[in-house]
């Protein structure tokens, strides 16, 4: 049984909403926001990435860059970027890339689900980045990036959902510079809000598909500041934390793809044999594998396609069987000593909607050796693992189009 709960959201003056929309803090680097936000003072990079504001040499984990995340936000409210809506609300959020259309209902969730195992996992999260989120979270006093939950498909909040984009008329409505679509409806009405709670709460499970440091943040959030308050009570704001919930069925989901900085040792021709020791050599020249059970490796400015012929009914649990998991267990692991892809430094991951041209400037530029690109995991795999209560390999999935932070916040 979910338990979802309507907020009054900080959100942007109409006219604002283009310009204060940003990426999730995670998916660009610290570089790459000072560059997108250095004409833009509404950027909401100035909140999730405050060290844009900062001097570029600074510990992206001193006090000082938590404290500037909660002086912009505070700054936003004072100019009235952000408005706080009346009463609380639920809101549709519509995206559509390139004529892919996803419609999800933006909440706040439980942070007693999330320990309680309602709300699923498929990732363990890397202790240093937890932490991260976890300290601007506390320090802002409020969720700026929403986590990207799903669930199965239920045709009756499908109806509801649909009924407010047909009725009501769009707060927001606007073409990023990326050319994805961001379309933003409120639901007001106290009914609607009531049945929606009611819906939710006869499906038995969210998961969480994008943000689960996010997720943990809130959950840890929550703790401290019930540690604090003498007087808690289990209903303030802080024992939620915000998220938007699409049926599983509306959901796109990329590679999520790997270079490594060495051969650890080996020669290249030695890579190959051990590859061909677990996985068939079909072609060469194909960059994105064809279908599920294949990888591509691109490897001296060649790439060359593997196909992974195992039986996966003989693995005891789903997770195992992943393509990612494969990679991981046999070949990254014992062939490229990546023995914790969460804390070792010599991997890096480049979601899908980076292509592989991606792939090969890394490699050829020096600083990676190798690359792999895998076939995404579907929604499926992840939350049949998920339902045993298994994780996958770190960063199995890439979905897209992503959430944009700023355009609903929740403040607690």
């Amino acid at each position: 049984m979910a338990c979802i709960r309507p907020f009054k959201g900080h959100r942007p003056k109409k006219d604002l909403a283009k310009n204060i929309a940003s990426y999730p803090y995670d998916v660009v680097s610290s570089e790459e926001a000072r560059e997108i936000a250095k004409n833009n003072q509404y950027s909401f990079f100035h909140v999730v990435k405050p060290e844009i504001d900062l001097d570029p040499k600074i510990d992206l984990y001193s006090p000082v860059v938590y404290d500037t995340a909660k002086k912009n936000l505070e700054m936003f409210i004072e100019k009235g970027w952000l408005i706080q809506d009346e009463k609380d609300c639920f809101y549709v959020y519509r995206q559509n890339m390139n004529g892919h259309e996803q419609y999800g209902l933006v909440v706040t969730a439980s942070c007693d689900d999330y320990d309680n195992g309602i709300i699923k996992k498929h990732e363990f999260t890397r202790p240093d980045k937890e932490d991260d989120r976890f300290r601007h979270v506390y320090t802002t006093g409020a969720n700026g990036g929403p986590v990207f939950l799903t669930y199965r498909p239920d045709g009756g909040i499908n109806q509801m959902v649909s009924s407010v984009v047909k009725s009501e008329k769009p707060l927001y409505d606007f073409v990023a510079d990326d050319g994805i679509s961001h379309t933003v409806w409120q639901i007001k009405d106290s009914k609607l809000i009531s049945e929606l709670i009611t819906k939710f709460k006869k499906v038995d499970y969210l998961y969480v598909a994008d943000g689960h440091h996010r997720a943990a943040s809130g959950s840890r959030t929550r703790k401290a500041k019930a540690k604090e308050n003498k007087n808690h009570r289990g209903d303030e704001g802080y024992n939620y934390f915000l998220a938007v919930l699409f049926p599983s069925d509306q959901l796109k989901v990329l590679a999520y793809n790997r270079v490594v900085e060495d051969l650890a040792g080996k020669s290249p021709s030695e890579i190959l044999k051990g590859l061909s020791e677990v996985y068939e050599l079909v072609s060469q020249g194909v960059k994105v594998p064809p279908e599920n059970k294949m990888v591509s490796v691109y490897l001296e400015k060649k790439w060359y396609l593997f196909k992974d012929n195992s039986d996966k009914s003989k693995y005891s649990s789903p997770e195992e069987g992943l393509d990612v998991a494969v990679l991981q267990s046999r070949i990254l692991a014992p062939l490229l000593k990546i023995d914790d892809p969460r804390t070792n430094s010599r991997i890096k991951f480049i979601g899908g909607i980076r292509g592989t041209d991606e792939l090969e400037k890394l490699v050829d530029s020096g600083k990676y050796k190798i690359a792999f690109s895998l076939y995404p995991t579907s929604v499926d795999e992840i939350m049949s693992v998920a339902d045993v209560s298994k994780v996958m390999p770190p960063k199995s999935t890439w979905f897209e189009p992503k959430l944009r932070s700023g355009l609903i916040v929740h403040k607690f």
